[in-house]
């Protein structure tokens, strides 16, 4: 024997026979998700956290002022 493989007289062995007919398949590589985005830092203003919130789209004007007027109370 030579090394970690059997020796057949320069003969493939089954294993090795079966494995140069059947090659291996490429690898496909996993999808990788995408880089969630940290979350943004809350701003310590009531009032600036909802201007934001304003700006996006989040609320409407009126939610705006009447969510203002109970935070500045």
């Amino acid at each position: 024997m030579t090394g970690s493989v059997p020796y057949y007289g320069g003969r493939f062995t089954p294993a090795q026979a079966y494995a140069a007919a059947h090659p291996p398949r490429p690898q496909i590589p996993a999808a990788q998700p995408p880089a969630a985005q940290p979350p943004a830092r809350p701003s310590q203003d009531p009032v600036e956290a909802l201007q934001h919130l304003l700006d996006t789209g989040v609320l409407t004007q009126v939610e705006f002022d009447e969510l203002r007027e109970r935070v500045e109370r």
